[in-house]
């Protein structure tokens, strides 16, 4: 019973299988235990459902999830059929294993070498010493009455016999319902108090959280406060500066003009006082005395004619101060776009845009906000499996990181040619960082062509060095010390050199033996 029992034990929790899930490497396990093993591969904020693959406690397979999780896998069905049936085995019968650990606990707790067992049947005086105690009829007895009232024949073989024991330790074994009460209170009570003081760790913790965040957000405030009182003040600068060049400019435009407007204002008392001169002038009807007076008045005229040129040269009367414009669009789209600032949105690699050769991948991404991006860090390593992902993903020992990168792309020198490789890309901000999906890429397989300086002097060699064939008239081929020259060995070697890994080549072959 104890070896079918622990064949029947989960290898998690040592007790028996619980509703036991079939796996593909044909063992089995509790579903609370698979589901524990997937609780335990969750990173911070990470839900079960992500978790798609885990390994076999028994034989560490790795076992690929559906999208159902672990309610895809089958039910052991008959394992748990036998479990019933042992069990119910266990319980009821005279010789099953939680009898004979009861037995034993009696024997090892509560006997002592100074009590001793007296029949219970006999008529002797004193009574025989007990060798069996039957637990059916709560009553000890010696061999001879043991021999009479309990022949080996129904009923009385499926009563329990067991050690002689005080009438007084019989009622303890009686209660088979009931006999791991204690211990499972035991058991229950320290899952609790383990499960209480992890509550009340998280509970400091989120107390701590909270304060973190009152500090922090008075600390946000306050540098929101600081540094809109800058702006303000900043602005409140420049409008005293800018004022001042308006004022500045309005002045000496007036200043300017009001010359212009004293100079024409005496032009024009000027030329009126000349004007009514000469008009007068025109008027004399005496000939003798027009000619005295002439003469002076068209001398007059034409000198204030030009000195009125000569006082105002040119008057600009486009001048009126409308080309010095305001345009503070910029500025206000600026100061509308003012926000608390995020982590960027995590971006897409585009598998279909990269490229690869036998030792570089040119990596290509997308992001939904790269004007909030600061720099863009690549992250890659060597793809080994489905499970490696999971596990990939939270360790940051294994990837190679380059930091820093400005653009949407980026090419990856000196990898391994014919090897698959896992990238993710983490856009960065001064607000935090978040990381794209991983990607999977691969290098190409590496190019290999023949040496034709290695071929055997009768073997000829195409020019695009990937074709040779049997040549008799190229016997002349000059010697060489990495030309093959046996007459057994018409060989030649190809321009690659392997050094680790595992590789093979397909050749073609016609027309020859």
């Amino acid at each position: 019973m104890e070896t079918l029992e622990s064949e029947l034990t989960c290898p998690i929790c040592l007790e028996l299988f619980e509703d036991p899930l079939l796996l593909p490497c044909a063992h089995s396990l509790c579903f609370n235990c698979a589901h524990r093993i997937l609780v335990s591969h969750c990173a911070t904020n990470e839900s079960v459902e992500s978790i798609t693959a885990f390994q076999c406690p028994t034989c560490r397979h790795v076992i690929t999830l559906s999208q159902r999780g672990l309610d895809g896998l089958k039910r052991n069905v008959p394992l748990q059929n036998i479990i019933d049936r042992f069990q119910k085995a266990s319980v009821s019968g005279p010789n099953s294993p939680s009898e004979t650990r009861r037995e034993r606990a009696f024997d090892a707790n509560t006997m002592t070498s100074a009590e001793k067992v007296l029949c219970q049947f006999c008529d002797q005086d004193p009574a025989q010493d007990a060798v069996k105690t039957c637990v059916t009829c709560e009553v000890s007895y010696c061999d001879d009455c043991l021999k009479a009232t309990h022949p080996n024949k129904k009923p009385f073989t499926g009563h329990r016999l067991i050690e002689p024991i005080p009438d007084s330790h019989i009622r303890g074994l009686m209660c088979l319902e009931h006999e791991d009460e204690k211990q499972n209170l035991e058991s229950n009570l320290t899952n609790l108090i383990k499960r209480n003081t992890e509550l009340e760790t998280l509970l400091a913790k989120l107390i701590q959280t909270c304060q973190h965040v009152e500090v922090n957000a008075s600390r946000q405030e306050a540098k929101l406060t600081e540094e809109c009182d800058l702006l303000i003040e900043i602005i409140q600068q420049r409008r005293q500066i800018i004022g001042t060049k308006i004022k500045e400019g309005k002045v000496m435009r007036l200043r300017k003009l009001a010359q212009q407007i004293a100079n024409c204002k005496q032009c024009i008392e000027r030329s009126a006082s000349l004007i009514s001169q000469a008009e007068h002038s025109l008027k004399e009807n005496d000939h003798a005395r027009f000619l005295q007076t002439a003469k002076n008045i068209t001398e007059r005229v034409s000198m204030a004619t030009a000195s009125s040129q000569v006082l105002i040269p040119e008057i600009n009367l486009n001048d009126t101060f409308d080309t010095f414009a305001l345009d503070f669009s910029r500025e206000k789209k600026l100061l509308e776009c003012l926000d608390y600032p995020t982590a960027p949105n995590p971006p897409t690699i585009r598998e279909e845009l990269c490229t690869a050769s036998y030792d570089t991948i040119t990596v290509h991404w997308t992001s939904d906000d790269e004007f909030s991006v600061v720099s863009y860090e690549l992250q890659y390593t060597i793809f080994t499996g489905q499970a490696n992902v999971v596990s990939l993903c939270n360790s940051a020992d294994s990837w190679m990181i380059v930091p820093n990168i400005k653009q949407n792309h980026y090419t990856v020198h000196g990898l391994q040619s014919g090897t698959k490789y896992i990238f993710m890309v983490k856009a960065i901000n001064q607000a935090g960082s978040r990381s794209s999906e991983p990607g999977k890429l691969k290098t190409n397989s590496q190019p290999f062509k023949l040496d034709p300086k290695s071929a055997h002097r009768k073997l000829k060699v195409s020019h695009d060095n990937l074709t040779v064939e049997r040549d008799e008239s190229s016997s002349k081929k000059s010697h060489t010390p990495e030309r093959f020259t046996s007459q057994g060995s018409y060989g030649v070697a190809g321009n690659v050199f392997i050094d680790s890994g595992r590789h093979y080549w397909e050749v073609v072959i016609s027309g020859s033996t």
